[in-house]
């Protein structure tokens, strides 16, 4: 997922921020990059200990959301990627009936897709993406 961040400069010459859609997420470094590591990291942790406790992962939205924040104003926007799955909890055989055709033309597709691992990879990612738009 592709959180938005917000990032200014300090009177010390140095970055810190926030993620409006994750309350309570800041984080701060010597340079831009710097910052944007520890955005990363502070996003993880949250999610993490939000997870742990029992709380939804939060969603992210886009700049446009935020952009006439007062507490948004005169710095930089970035986005930070954070890869969700592993808040998901842990993995589930199950036993699914499809077309056989259908198993055909996904297991080809997984073949010339190398990101998505496997056929369940493939369909994780798809009810991912449907659950996120619904």
């Amino acid at each position: 997922m592709r959180f938005p961040v917000y990032l200014h400069k300090t009177e010390s010459n140095t970055y810190s921020g926030f993620v409006p859609d994750v309350v309570g997420c800041f984080f701060a470094g010597e340079t831009v990059d710097d910052a944007l590591t520890d955005a990363s990291a502070a996003i993880d942790a949250h999610v993490e200990s939000s997870t742990d406790a029992g709380y939804e992962v939060p969603v992210a939205t886009n700049i446009e959301t935020h952009i006439d924040d007062e507490n948004c104003q005169g710095g930089y926007w970035a986005f930070v990627d954070i890869d969700l799955s592993r808040y998901e909890g842990k993995a589930v055989k199950l036993n699914i009936t499809l077309p056989q055709n259908l198993l055909t033309k996904i297991d080809s597709y997984v073949d010339h897709h190398r990101e998505y691992g496997s056929r369940s990879g493939f369909l994780a990612a798809l009810a991912r993406k449907e659950l996120a738009n619904a």
